[in-house]
């Protein structure tokens, strides 16, 4: 596979993990920042090796050797990641662009090797599950931060927007993974929250609080 065709697999898998069971040409288009036409040409082509089903006007999904072949680059994406911020120094949104690259290495005995080094992680830097050899890989039952209720104590387990400008913003605001959180006051007027963040209060806006994945702690 060429790494254009692992791109349009990964990005068929995410959308599809939106809750959208066929996805249309037109969104596979704007996710990944080209025209129609160029989709579908890639369509077909990724429907002749069996790795989706393609039905023109109806959309895309798919078939199992392509979700196989989706969860392998992604496990190999987030080896990666946890790999530069681990063992290389790297900040969380420095890795994405670098994880990107690396993803495309065939090379099933190194990942291996690499899973193992970092003593088989579950999770990458921003949360993420880590899909395993198999493609199995753990389920995170979370919400955002900004559906909880006043008083919920919750620890902060990922980010849903993993961009390099949101994950900057965190690390100004010393907003990690691990932190414990406690909301003290919703604004009526535009939602923003006051927290207690390891015993230090921060207002935050209802745009963070709806990228923070938190898991509640029952007190």
């Amino acid at each position: 596979m060429t790494h254009s065709e692992e791109n349009y697999i990964k990005a068929i898998f995410h959308l599809a993990n939106t809750g959208i069971e066929v996805i249309s040409t037109n969104a596979l288009a704007e996710k990944m920042e080209t025209k129609p036409s160029s989709v579908t040409d890639m369509m077909r082509r990724l429907s002749k090796k069996g790795l989706v089903h393609y039905k023109k006007y109806q959309g895309v999904s798919l078939t199992t050797l392509g979700t196989k072949t989706a969860l392998s680059i992604i496990r190999k994406h987030r080896l990666w990641e946890v790999f530069l911020v681990e063992k290389l120094g790297f900040t969380w949104d420095e890795v994405h662009e670098i994880a990107e690259q690396l993803e495309h290495i065939k090379s099933e005995k190194l990942i291996d090797k690499l899973d193992e080094l970092l003593d088989f992680p579950k999770f990458d830097p921003h949360g993420d599950p880590i899909p395993g050899k198999n493609g199995e890989f753990m389920e995170h039952d979370n919400q955002l931060l900004s559906q909880l209720p006043i008083g919920s104590v919750a620890l902060c387990v990922g980010v849903k927007d993993s961009s390099a400008v949101f994950l900057r913003f965190l690390d100004k605001n010393s907003i990690a993974l691990g932190n414990k959180m406690k909301i003290i006051e919703k604004e009526e007027f535009d939602n923003s929250l006051r927290i207690l963040l390891n015993e230090r209060e921060l207002q935050i806006s209802q745009q963070i609080a709806s990228n923070l994945y938190v898991k509640k702690i029952e007190l």
